[in-house]
């Protein structure tokens, strides 16, 4: 069947085609690309705990490697963009790239100078007493003396990412400015972890950086981070234990609070002497074991001892 359209049809045809209507202001929103694609709150949680643990066995290994004390404190963790972090960082300052085998992406490691050099000092063998401030890039030999060190650290930070999963943290270049290597790009997000580290009279940041995306990756191994629970003890647990503590000594009183009485009348006490308290006879008496009140009770006898039986 052939039809035809009129004129006035036609023209509401291309009438109908003509500029879309105007969209409200309401239904246009603006995308920024540089913002920063932050991970959840749950997972920063199981991070920050992830890194306390990392911080506690820290503090015992370089302090066992450098047989020197050595207090690490984990002082912020907090989002931001790689180019943030840059600039923050001063300059000259040691800045290890850090691979993460065997998953794709490069971590960063930075110590200040005042730090950097409280450690080479200790790892030739000073005694830890405060050293001028020293500002300069770090040499190669120096390079090599903190290679090892590096690989301490890394060591303990590997065995804290275990309970999420296994990743190797090695280093793969050492450099004094950290625009020498722009392994991230300026708009990446990276979760930094700043480390307030105590040497002797020395104290300094390490602060370590991370990629979001790398975290990102791993949000449903991050599901089975919890916290450490004490676990149940078993019967030989109980009786070992109870083996260890059977000849522990500890001091038992039995306290009579009954009011207070003159120096004087204490002093002329003698044998026989009737003194008189304020408590009654049926009102119990406290039991303290080390000094501490832990019981009530009543003084009985039994045969010819007085004992202290439990209410």
């Amino acid at each position: 069947m052939k039809s035809e359209l009129s004129q006035q049809e036609i023209d509401a045809v291309f009438q109908n085609t003509g500029e879309p209507a105007p969209r409200k202001a309401s239904d246009v929103a603006d995308f920024d690309f540089g913002h920063l694609d932050r991970i959840p709150k749950s997972q920063v949680r199981a991070i920050h705990l992830l890194h306390e643990n990392f911080v506690r066995n820290l503090s015992s290994s370089l302090s066992a490697y450098l047989r020197s004390y050595v207090a690490l404190n984990l002082v912020s963790l907090e989002q931001v963009s790689y180019a943030e972090f840059v600039d923050a960082v001063s300059s000259p300052t040691c800045i290890a790239y850090v691979g993460l085998h065997p998953y794709d992406g490069t971590a960063v490691l930075e110590m200040n100078t005042g730090l950097m050099f409280a450690f080479i000092e200790l790892l030739l063998g000073s005694k830890g007493r405060a050293a001028s401030v020293v500002q300069r890039k770090i040499t190669e030999i120096e390079k090599n003396l903190l290679q090892t060190l590096m690989r301490v650290i890394l060591r303990d930070l590997g065995e804290a990412w275990k309970t999420v999963t296994e990743i190797s943290f090695l280093v793969q270049s050492l450099a004094s400015e950290p625009q020498s290597l722009p392994v991230l790009a300026p708009a990446e997000a990276v979760i930094v972890i700043a480390i307030e580290v105590h040497i002797g009279s020395t104290t300094g940041l390490m602060n370590l950086a991370i990629p979001s995306i790398f975290i990102k990756r791993l949000r449903h191994k991050f599901d089975d981070v919890r916290q450490v629970r004490r676990a149940e003890s078993t019967v030989h647990d109980q009786a070992h234990v109870a083996s260890l503590l059977q000849d522990a000594s500890v001091t038992f009183e039995a306290r009579i609070i009954a009011g207070t009485i003159r120096a004087q009348t204490l002093l002329k006490l003698e044998i026989g002497d009737v003194l008189v308290l304020d408590q009654a006879l049926n009102h119990p008496v406290t039991g303290y074991l080390n000094s501490c009140d832990k019981w009530l009770g009543r003084i009985v006898s039994s045969g010819e001892k007085l004992v202290f039986r439990l209410e």
